[in-house]
Order: structure tokens, then C-alpha cells, then sequence
């Protein structure tokens, strides 16, 4: 797929996306999804995301109207810091509250967006107990996610706070350390969305950015722990959901998203390399994306396999891999990626309202679910995927116009 036929769908599906915004006098919101009532204020699926995309846009297109939208959701976004019923979290809360108005003010010189920003880590810090700030102890819901959103928010030290607790609360394994990552639960996860790998990815970025070498030797032994848990060697690389196997009648064993599987593991990966400087991380990268483009997908092999589009669990987020290996060299994944894009391409739905897509769910009357506006499950998501790509194949910029926190910024 030509680059200027990803720039035309993301097109699209930009205008579909500004069609779902809620007016609030002067200024925009977004509800998550069309059949929601009430607004979203966070990262996942709500109007943090949704701005980051519309900057994406903006950076991309030079089109005004994107600017414009952004400009005027950010008076929600900013008021989820007055509400005491928004968690504190990177993806579920605060914190990405503040990445992306601190993201805003600086593509779009914003000053009231800083001293939201400002606000919210405020509200975050006041909340800590000296441990955590709620059940979730990882990437999406805990700690590791809050330092991540709060360094690039630019308060490094609420980022070190947040990670401390780790240092105390590691478990042993044979081969290196896990953590409980929610309160009473017997499981362990491995991956990076609610695992080790998310833990271990937040204490190598603050760790190489504050100089705590403890934080960085934590890291390794928490991806020593889930490296000795591949059973997809030597080529590839392949770790369970979770042992013992959390919700097994529910989750399959294994994923191959970002979330849960190889495509999220080997941005773990390149970070690791990037901060330890150890080539042997870029080995395990290929590993992790001979894994993934050998699992099937995107083709929808069985009932549950590979149902959903978004960057969180879908095809956009292994899209943002392929455009990553292809940009620092890595691995040849060029050609994968126009896999993918034309596979989001076919099961767009598009008409005069723009195009988005439906994710799958075997197990519902209507399997067909409604189309998402947010970055995990919906257009804002595939929006920034889509973009990129079309740059790369035009032999453009190959960097975001936001860098997201938990994906590394590309080697220079």
C-alpha cells in the first residue's frame, strides 16, 4: 500500500473522529465510543489520546482544523484534575492527563496547558501512600506508568517516588525478579502492559534519565525473569499471558500485541538496548519479530485470534513495531508493514461520515462492536500508525510528533 493511500485513510478517519466530538460551549469532548453519554478523560480512550492524534495530524498535514480541535479539548482534559474520581494512572488517569498537556503546550505553545499539567502531577503526588496509589502496581494502571507519564510531564523526581517501591517489593524467581502487579492476585504477569516487562521498562527509562543505576540493575533482573520464560527459541520469542494462568476460561495463553505478547516485549527490548548499549537486545528484538510475523496474523486464524485493529491489542500497535525495526534498521519489516496497512485498510468502514473501524468479539450476539474514537481500541490509535507509516514510505520523518512513554524513542 502506497504511502499516499495511508495518508487518504488516516484522512478519513481524522474526520470521523472530529464528527464524535461532543460540543461543550467552546470547548470539545469525546466520549470513548459513539453509544457512551459522558465525556473521557483519559489516555486510553478519551481525549488525551485523541489530542495526541490530532497533534500527530497537525504536525503531519499542517491543517489548521486539527490545531483547533486539539486546542479547544484541552479544557476537558484539564479539568480532569479538579475531579476527585479520576485515578491517578498513566493510561487510566492523571498522568496521562499531564503527558498530554505538557505534549500540547510544547507542539502548540500553550502555556495554561503547562500549569494544567503542573495541577495534575500535584494531585498525584498528594495521593501517594508511600508505596502506590491503588490495586494496579504496573505499566497501565500503576506506578510504573505514573513515573513514566510524570517524567515526560517533567517532574523526574514524582517518576524516581513512584518507582522506589519496586525496589522493595520485587519478588524472586529462579532466574530474576517479578512483582505482584495487583493487589491479591496469584497470577504473575509477564508482559508490558500489566507485567514485568512494563515494571522493567519504566525502571530503565527513569533509571538511564536520573542516573539510578539500582533502578537499571532492577530492570535487567526483571527481564532476566522473562527472558528464562521463552518457549519459542532460539528463533523467535514467546512468553505465556501469565502464570498460573490468570482468567484461563476467559484468556488465551498467548497474545502477540503490545499489550500481552512479542510486539509490546521488544519495545522493551530496544529500550534496554538503547539505555544499556548492549547490541544483544537488538538480537532479541528480531526474535521477538520473527514471533510475531510467523503467529498468523493479521488474518483471524480461529474465534478470538487477533479481533481487534487498535494500537493497545490489534494491528495498529504491531504497525508501530514494524515502522520502529524498519526505521533504526533492524529488521527488514517493511514489506510486513504493508501487510498490515492493508488489512486495516480492508476492514475500514468508510462512507461521507469518514472511516473507522469495528473490532470482533466472538463470544457476543453481535460480535461487530462499535467503533472507538480513543488510542487503545479506536482512530486516534490508528490515526498516529497510519501517518507515520505514510511518511516512512514517502522517505519522510520517521519520528512522532509526540513520543508516547512507553515506546523509545527512535536511535539516533
Amino acid at each position: 500500500m502506497s504511502g499516499a493511500d495511508a495518508e487518504a485513510l488516516a484522512r478519513d478517519a481524522l474526520e470521523w473522529l472530529l464528527a464524535q466530538a461532543v460540543e461543550q460551549g467552546a470547548a470539545l469532548a469525546w466520549t470513548g465510543r459513539p453509544d457512551d453519554d459522558e465525556p473521557n478523560p483519559t489516555l486510553y480512550s478519551g481525549a488525551p489520546g485523541i489530542v495526541l492524534a490530532l497533534l500527530e495530524a497537525y504536525r503531519h498535514f499542517g491543517d489548521d482544523r486539527y490545531a483547533d480541535a486539539a486546542c479547544r479539548s484541552l479544557h476537558t482534559i484539564a479539568a480532569a484534575a479538579d475531579q476527585p474520581d479520576v485515578p491517578s494512572s498513566l493510561y487510566l488517569g492523571l498522568a496521562g492527563t499531564a503527558f498530554a498537556l505538557r505534549a500540547a503546550g510544547d507542539e502548540l505553545g500553550d502555556r495554561s496547558s503547562y500549569r494544567a499539567a503542573a495541577r495534575a502531577l500535584d494531585v498525584i503526588r498528594a495521593r501517594f501512600d508511600g508505596e502506590r496509589w491503588s490495586d494496579q502496581f504496573e505499566l497501565l494502571g500503576g506506578n510504573a506508568g505514573i513515573a513514566l507519564g510524570a517524567a515526560r510531564a517533567g517532574d523526574l523526581d514524582l517518576a524516581v517516588l513512584a518507582l522506589t517501591p519496586y525496589l522493595t517489593t520485587a519478588e524472586q524467581t529462579p532466574a530474576g525478579v517479578h512483582w505482584e502487579v495487583r493487589t491479591g492476585t496469584a497470577a504473575r504477569f509477564h508482559h508490558i502492559s500489566h507485567g514485568t516487562l512494563g515494571i522493567v521498562y519504566a525502571l530503565a527509562a527513569i533509571g538511564h534519565e536520573a542516573g539510578r543505576a539500582d533502578f537499571t540493575e532492577l530492570a535487567l533482573a526483571g527481564a532476566a525473569d522473562v527472558m528464562a520464560r521463552d518457549e519459542d527459541g532460539p528463533d523467535g520469542f514467546l512468553v505465556p499471558h501469565s502464570d498460573p494462568q490468570h482468567l484461563p476460561d476467559r484468556i488465551e495463553r498467548y497474545s502477540y500485541g503490545w499489550c500481552h505478547g512479542p510486539a509490546g516485549d521488544a519495545q522493551a527490548f530496544r529500550l534496554l538496548g538503547h539505555v544499556t548499549g548492549d547490541p544483544a537486545w537488538a538480537g532479541l528484538v528480531r526474535r521477538c519479530w520473527h514471533t510475531v510475523t510467523h503467529s498468523g496474523l493479521p488474518a483471524r486464524l480461529r474465534p478470538g485470534f487477533w479481533d481487534n485493529n487498535g494500537r493497545c491489542c490489534g494491528t495498529a500497535g504491531v504497525l508501530a513495531l514494524a515502522c520502529d525495526l524498519e526505521a533504526e534498521g533492524l529488521a527488514n519489516s517493511g514489506a510486513f508493514a504493508d501487510v498490515l496497512v492493508a488489512d486495516l485498510a480492508a476492514r475500514a468502514t468508510a462512507d461521507a461520515t469518514g472511516a473507522r473501524w469495528s473490532n470482533y468479539e466472538h463470544r457476543a450476539a453481535d460480535p461487530n462492536l462499535t467503533p472507538r474514537t480513543g488510542w487503545a481500541m479506536g482512530n486516534a490509535g490508528i490515526i498516529r500508525e497510519l501517518l507515520r507509516y505514510a511518511r516512512i514510505r514517502d522517505g519522510r520523518e520517521a519520528q512522532y510528533a509526540v513520543v508516547w512513554p512507553d515506546q523509545p524513542d527512535l536511535a539516533r
